[in-house]
């Protein structure tokens, strides 16, 4: 089923100035030069919007929601992401963010029950990067010199954390299954401490590439998301921060950020594809 006949049966979930917005952020990046970096351009513009969890969790049915005034770490990455996408590929209308949206959220681009939409981010690279919307870099070694082995159990294990998962016992059979489906992955990436060579780290990572923070924390495995900044010769992370409660540029920089969280082990690098 296309965008356009689940909007027209309920399944997109969005306020006017949702529409009105995203409108107006794809015609200003139409103005833009062809060398602009479209993911900073668009993430910069979200910086003060609220931190808000759980924007996705609104309705019993499975809708496509947009919310641009309320957002987490993995909204504001979806949201950028499908704007970014449009702008590649000179798409300026609603429907084409909404076809964006909805091709990366959800397996297979397609809407179905809560269980069609990808919770885990680790299948969401993996997922997008077979789609060809986005690539993971993890080469050359160093810096990438460490392997994340994947193995995803947090959602079926509470399951009375989800409230999709509480209302509809029945789908934690299928989570279990993804779950199973998704562990198992190998994936190299950077270790925090060789975050501080910020000689090295440029030769990898770019303006605008998102961060998806790795940690040891038992059934997740990524704890955090973000995007890419230099600022004066270092790393920093723009990204809907709980801490400061809404879209910032972190003043301090990525390595140091990561210090302050012991569950931190590093970061992977995927970067959207033109």
């Amino acid at each position: 089923m296309s965008v356009v006949a689940q909007a027209a049966t309920g399944q997109v979930s969005a306020q006017p100035q949702d529409s009105a917005f995203v409108c107006q952020l794809l015609e200003e990046a139409r103005r833009l030069p062809i060398s602009a970096n479209y993911p900073l351009f668009f993430a910069r513009k979200f910086i003060g919007v609220p931190y808000v969890a759980h924007t996705l969790e609104i309705n019993d049915d499975e809708q496509l929601v947009v919310n641009t005034r309320q957002l987490d770490c993995t909204t504001l990455v979806e949201t950028v992401t499908a704007l970014t996408l449009c702008a590649y590929r000179h798409l300026y209308s609603w429907r084409d963010y909404l076809n964006a949206l909805v091709a990366m959220r959800y397996r297979h681009g397609r809407i179905d029950t809560y269980t069609s939409r990808i919770h885990y981010f680790s299948e969401w690279i993996t997922a997008n990067s077979a789609a060809d919307i986005v690539t993971e870099i993890q080469a050359p070694n160093p810096p990438f010199t460490a392997l994340q082995q994947v193995c995803v159990t947090y959602m079926s294990e509470h399951p009375e954390s989800y409230k999709a998962l509480r209302n509809h016992p029945e789908y934690v059979a299928k989570i279990r299954e993804m779950e199973q489906r998704v562990t198992g992955g190998r994936f190299w990436y950077i270790p925090k401490n060789a975050i501080r060579d910020a000689a090295q780290l440029k030769k990898v990572v770019r303006d605008g590439d998102i961060i998806a923070i790795t940690c040891n924390k038992k059934g997740l495995y990524i704890a955090h998301l973000g995007f890419a900044i230099w600022k004066g010769g270092e790393l920093h992370l723009l990204n809907a921060s709980q801490l400061h409660k809404k879209v910032v540029e972190e003043p301090m920089s990525l390595f140091q950020y990561l210090q302050h969280h012991p569950s931190h082990t590093g970061i992977r690098i995927i970067r959207i594809n033109k």
